[in-house]
């Protein structure tokens, strides 16, 4: 069927024409179509681009590898945390057993884990897990700090503890004499008969009687100061110096086996008993300084009696018999 063509009458031209189409209808059209089909193209973009049935292969790569992360940062969270808590722990036993010992004051938590601060996880804002990201390093910042704040602690705990080890191997802490080598103790600290003139004198040290040749020992670590007759009345005699203010002395022995300036041990033999000087019977002389003045060397044998040796023993010094010097 043919297409039906309309005309006009030109009044101009007495004429007939030929109606044509249109130009808004003729360019309109077509126009309205390509720009429909543009717009339905994009709605299918975007529709695409976000309906996970839709996924490309990268984009499930992607997706997977980010769910990893997510579990991989849960575990790693979850040993951070554990790491947090030993942490901790090591920070209540330093406050509350090794300062305490030491007489040191406790660390807070706040020195321990330092000043955080925030700016510095900037770079790692902006991404959709970024809160977890930044909460992590601020953790295990913190960790770290309370880690190296534990480690001076301890180096300066353990600087102390080989000074306290030093002081205390230094303290003379046991008899001169050992006690199956004794046959009594003689004479105690404290006013006795002088052994000469009889005459009440204050005696300095303790007497420990024993058969001549019986070994000696330093009662301390120290160093030998003499070993000689210099001082008067003590005859063949021992000092040694403990530091921290102790000095010890040794008198009457009949033959040394150390010499000034030797380093001796709590322990060593440095002499043995004699009766050289002002003696009356072969005995030990002992004598226990601090800071320069004569100490009472009942109060330093803890090392090597029993409570019953020390009560017995302490009996007999304090009663106010005769020296043997």
């Amino acid at each position: 069927m043919s297409k039906k063509v309309k005309y006009y009458y030109d009044p101009e031209s007495l004429a007939y024409r030929i109606i044509g189409p249109q130009k808004r209808k003729k360019y309109g059209y077509p126009a309205l179509f390509l720009l429909a089909s543009a717009l339905f193209g994009f709605l299918c973009f975007v529709i695409l681009m976000n309906t996970p049935y839709f996924e490309t292969p990268k984009d499930k790569v992607q997706a997977r590898e980010i769910e990893n992360l997510k579990l991989n940062y849960a575990i790693l969270y979850k040993k951070i945390d554990a790491l947090d808590q030993v942490a901790s722990e090591m920070a209540d036993r330093d406050n509350n057993l090794y300062r305490v010992y030491f007489n040191l004051s406790p660390i807070s938590t706040e020195k321990r884990q330092g000043i955080i601060n925030r700016k510095r996880y900037q770079e790692l804002e902006g991404f959709d897990n970024s809160e977890l990201v930044i909460n992590t390093s601020e953790k295990v910042d913190r960790i770290a700090n309370a880690l190296v704040a534990q480690s001076k602690s301890l180096d300066g705990i353990l600087k102390l503890a080989k000074a306290k080890d030093k002081f205390l191997s230094a303290i003379p802490a046991i008899q001169p004499v050992k006690n199956e080598d004794l046959k009594h103790m003689a004479s105690g600290f404290g006013y006795r008969s002088d052994p000469f003139t009889k005459a009440r004198k204050m005696h300095e040290g303790m007497d420990f009687t024993a058969r001549t040749g019986t070994p000696i020992f330093a009662t301390g670590d120290g160093v030998v100061k003499n070993a000689d007759n210099s001082k008067s009345g003590y005859g063949n005699h021992i000092e040694i110096n403990h530091g921290y203010g102790y000095l010890t002395l040794y008198g009457h022995l009949s033959k040394y086996k150390v010499r000034a300036g030797q380093r001796v041990k709590r322990g060593d033999i440095i002499g043995f008993v004699g009766s050289t000087g002002r003696s009356q019977a072969p005995h030990c002389h002992y004598e226990v300084h601090k800071d320069g003045k004569a100490v009472n060397p009942i109060n330093f044998y803890y090392g090597n009696i029993s409570a019953a040796e020390y009560v017995a023993i302490s009996k007999i010094a304090n009663l106010e018999n005769q020296s043997l010097d």
